[in-house]
């Protein structure tokens, strides 16, 4: 585990084959610099201030560098979780935030809402890209492909203080990306992640946080920002969010997520499985033109959430989950059974009392519970501001000479069908499942 501090940027390890983004890591500072100069130094206090267009990024369109056409689409997703003070401002808090504040949020970050289900105790919004949930004081966003997640904060942060919002606790984290270059500012790579962060002027006022790395630098790894406003309480939370990241997906399941195959959201949630996964559940599912998938599935005050890219070059399917369990075991084999990839990265985040009410966890030490044919290659865990905990792991299916799967004969995208992922023509559904399904066999 490396850690980043305020005083320092390291520089990381040469880029490897196994690792395209390491490449990036070392080239950003001058432009993040240059970006910024021009930013305004003004700031918004608590409980005020105004939700106008400036945003305190002026020049950097300047900056943004878009390559020629993707060389795929960048499936694992950019994440943001933001906590603030229960009890302070609005009585409905977040979910006081209009429809306008959230479309705000969400074209700062490159994306927008499709859909939305809603219960007493949370609202979810498939997006263009990923999902959005939002509770009384806690909002969580999920983005991929190249998206501007970053770019959505300070907007969020001014909606959240019209409201007499107090920020508590932030964190930003993702893994490393398959297509790097890419990516638009300021996700060219972690370090420029963080130098804008630790650089806007009125970002770095109201976060002055810290960033970490799991897992090895030059493989699977996951990069973690983390903000702790939060004053010593003798209140004890028990939350923890599970996330199984899965690539090279077996063909034939790839294969259900095209339009071609499946007709609309709702056979590609039955005939996968998926729907087996959240028993009980609301489910608000979409299918994208012409390949692509996304869901939320809200039980009570917990989501599920699916997001999946077919094409055979950059396979991949994401599982998230914020339920209280003691163990996820029996989840993650049922969520490994559903997709069938080649290689796996978990990750959970949690506070320190959660991780003690769970009997086993993925990422033990000794005698870490079994995925069938999986074999762990490594695990990483870290603690960061008192409570806060951190694990990760690497799981794949060992392959003589690890040779990729050959994929179907299913249709290779074009290039201009990989830049119309973001603006995809959507056949979306909302169902119910009104009995619990039974878990998927292993």
């Amino acid at each position: 585990m490396a850690e980043y501090t305020a005083s320092s940027l390291p520089v990381l390890p040469e880029a490897s084959a196994a690792c395209p983004e390491t490449e990036a890591l070392v080239a950003c500072t001058a432009r993040l610099d240059a970006s910024l100069r021009d930013s305004s130094s003004e700031d918004v206090s608590s409980g005020g201030g105004t939700s106008g267009s400036d945003d305190g990024d002026s020049g950097e369109d300047s900056a943004f560098t878009p390559g020629s056409p993707p060389d795929g689409f960048e499936g694992p997703e950019k994440n943001l979780e933001v906590l603030f003070v229960k009890g302070k401002g609005h009585p409905r808090g977040c979910r006081a935030l209009d429809r306008a504040a959230l479309d705000k949020i969400c074209e700062a970050a490159s994306c927008t809402i499709l859909t939305s289900t809603s219960n007493g105790h949370l609202d979810a919004y498939v997006l263009s890209e990923s999902s959005l949930f939002v509770y009384s004081y806690k909002m969580m966003l999920k983005t991929c492909g190249r998206t501007t997640l970053l770019r959505c904060l300070l907007p969020l942060l001014r909606l959240a203080s019209d409201l007499g919002l107090e920020l508590e606790w932030l964190s930003y984290s993702r893994k490393n990306y398959t297509f790097p270059n890419d990516q638009v500012f300021p996700h060219s790579s972690f370090q420029e992640e963080f130098g804008y962060l630790k650089k806007h002027p009125q970002l770095e006022k109201r976060l002055g946080g810290s960033g970490y790395v799991l897992g090895p630098i030059t493989g699977d790894h996951w990069f973690v920002y983390v903000s702790d406003k939060s004053l010593e309480s003798t209140a004890v939370t028990t939350d923890r969010t599970l996330n199984v990241m899965m690539f090279d997906l077996d063909p034939a399941v790839a294969s259900l997520f095209y339009k071609a195959n499946s007709a609309d959201a709702k056979t590609m949630t039955s005939k996968s499985g998926i729907a087996a996964l959240v028993p009980g559940a609301v489910i608000d599912d979409c299918a994208f033109e012409p390949c692509g998938y996304s869901m939320n599935a809200i039980l009570y005050g917990s989501y599920s959430t699916v997001h999946i890219t077919p094409e055979p070059e950059c396979s991949y399917a994401s599982f998230e989950t914020n339920t209280t369990l003691t163990s996820y075991t029996a989840l993650i084999k049922n969520v490994l059974s559903v997709f069938r990839p080649g290689r796996v990265v978990v990750t959970m985040m949690a506070d320190a009392a959660g991780l003690k009410q769970m009997v086993d966890s993925p990422f033990s030490e000794n005698n870490p519970p079994a995925f069938g044919k999986y074999v762990r290659s490594s695990s990483s865990f870290t603690m960061v501001e008192g409570d806060c905990c951190m694990q990760m792991g690497n799981w794949e299916i060992p392959r003589e000479g690890k040779s990729p799967r050959a994929p179907l004969q299913h249709p290779r995208l074009t290039e201009k069908q990989i830049a119309q992922r973001a603006s995809s023509t959507l056949l979306c559904s909302g169902s119910i499942l009104d009995q619990p399904a039974a878990l998927c066999p292993i």
